[in-house]
Formats: C-alpha cells, sequence, structure tokens
C-alpha cells in the first residue's frame, strides 16, 4: 500500500510517498532526479521495511516556493526532517544518493539521534575541490545560456558506465525525459548548494553508528579514489564496490544493490 503525501516547510510543499511496513527507511534522490529513481529498490524492499521517498525541494512533485533565496544544503536537511517530525519517526535509517547523501551527512551532523545507521551511495562527506568548484561554476553558466534539459541531456549519459548506456539506452531515455520538469532555477540553486556545502568528513569520524558506502568503480562523479579515501573513517563501515556502475548504481546493478541495502538495513535494524 502507498501512501501520497504533503507537508508544507516555511512555504514549501514537500511531496513524499510512504510505501510498506515495518522499521523506516529514506531514500534521498540526487540531483535532477525525483524519488522515482529508487524505483528498483521500492519494488525489492516494500515488503520488508517502511519506506518513506521524498522529492527534495524543488524536485518531481515537490515545490521550493523562493529560489531567489540561498538555499544551501542544511535547509534542504531541516525540510526532511520536517517529514520525520510530521510522520513522528524518531529513529531511522537513510540512504543518500549523490546530493541526497549531502543532505544526510547535513542531517546527521545535526540530528545524529534519529539515524541508526545511513548509507552514501555515490556520495562524498568532503567538500568540494577547487576543481570540483570550478567545474561546477561551468555547468551553471551552461544551464543559464541553454537552458536545464540541454544540460541535463548532454550529462546525463556519463552518469552511466560505457556498458550500461550501449545496452541500456531506454534508461537513459527516462531519466532525460525526467529532466524536462527541472527549471533552471533550481538546477542552478543546487549546485550553489553543493559548491558552498562545509566539510562533513567528522561526521564520519564522529557518529556512532553503521554507516554503508556504495561506490561505482567508474564513477566520474564521485571518483573511486576519493570515496576509499573517507570509506575508512568511520567506527563501523559496510563498503561495497560495484563493479560495473559509474554514478546510478541504483539502476546499472540494482539486483547486487537491493541486496547491499538489505543486508545494511538487517545489520541496523536487528
Amino acid at each position: 500500500m502507498m501512501q501520497d503525501k504533503t507537508i508544507h516547510y516555511k512555504d514549501c510543499a514537500i511531496y513524499y510517498r510512504i510505501i510498506g511496513k515495518g522499521k523506516p527507511v529514506v531514500f534521498l534522490h540526487g540531483f535532477a532526479e525525483d524519488g522515482n529513481v529508487w524505483q528498483y529498490q521500492i519494488d525489492f524492499l516494500k515488503d520488508h521495511y517502511q519506506l518513506i521517498i521524498p522529492d527534495i525541494p524543488g524536485s518531481g512533485q515537490s515545490a521550493m516556493a523562493n529560489w531567489q533565496d540561498e538555499i544551501g544544503i542544511d535547509e534542504l536537511a531541516e525540510s526532511i526532517k520536517a517529514i520525520l517530525d510530521e510522520e513522528k519517526i524518531t529513529n531511522c535509517t537513510m540512504i543518500g544518493h549523490s546530493m541526497g547523501g549531502y543532505i544526510t551527512l547535513a542531517l546527521a551532523e545535526k540530528y545524529p539521534q534519529v539515524l541508526n545507521g545511513f548509507g552514501l551511495f555515490h556520495s562524498s562527506a568532503f567538500a568540494d575541490a577547487d576543481e570540483k568548484k570550478q567545474a561546477r561554476s561551468k555547468s551553471i553558466d551552461f544551464i543559464k545560456a541553454n537552458g536545464s534539459f540541454a544540460f541535463i541531456k548532454s550529462t546525463t549519459p556519463g552518469l552511466f558506465a560505457t556498458s550500461f548506456t550501449k545496452n541500456h539506452p531506454e534508461a537513459i531515455n527516462s531519466l532525460v525525459d525526467n529532466g524536462k520538469n527541472f527549471v533552471e532555477e533550481v538546477l542552478i540553486q543546487y549546485y550553489k548548494a553543493m559548491k558552498d556545502r562545509p566539510d562533513r568528513s567528522g561526521i564520519l569520524l564522529d557518529f556512532p553508528n553503521p554507516i554503508l558506502f556504495i561506490i561505482g568503480e567508474y564513477d566520474k562523479a564521485i571518483p573511486l579514489a576519493i570515496s576509499l579515501k573517507q570509506c575508512y573513517l568511520p567506527k563501523q563501515s559496510y563498503i561495497f564496490i560495484l563493479k560495473d556502475s559509474a554514478h546510478m548504481g541504483m539502476w546499472e546493478e540494482s539486483d547486487k544493490s537491493n541486496k547491499i541495502i538489505f543486508d545494511f538495513l538487517q545489520a541496523v535494524n536487528t
């Protein structure tokens, strides 16, 4: 059974779904995605856990009321905490993909007691290096000059391993088509938020509960070398490298990703 819900955080309507029963697990999607990116994980886990699947403000069916203000990763984390408060969830597991991982880390920093564990799925606790910040600034310039859809169409294939792109063009096309729903201001604000976020590697050192790392061997957005530097920081790490994935392992190796997540959830919820 699925429940469609909307809450208002400040002046922003935030949409989320609740699917299944059991201990709560929150899945946070990444940049230029929405909650539907977790479709394979939802199908696999819905009979075992209560899944909370938000559309991050500005994505999917969620609004972002005032993009003229600087909306940072911390503010996005507060909007997710508002969902937890609405549902009276005081303890859960959270899995964040890419930008969703940055939001997860911000929530873990301020509200560690709410999380019995969390997962970084192709994500990083480190702040952007100068080179990465420059790349984000160039992306902002491209979006301003060409529009959001042109940007998503040009960059989406690079999120996947070459073999997946060749064998599953329909998956790439579906993600590109979804990009038609994003307005330029939203993507630009996301990039600014990601570029300005602080280093949160200290959270990995201090967090008392298990942390899951799912890493794509061919990931260009969060390279393997960077991921390996962070995954030895926590007291309890679960580390998995997807050998045939780039930045979209939840689709590229969905069966393997499902098992990894399920085993992690079993470990932190027993």
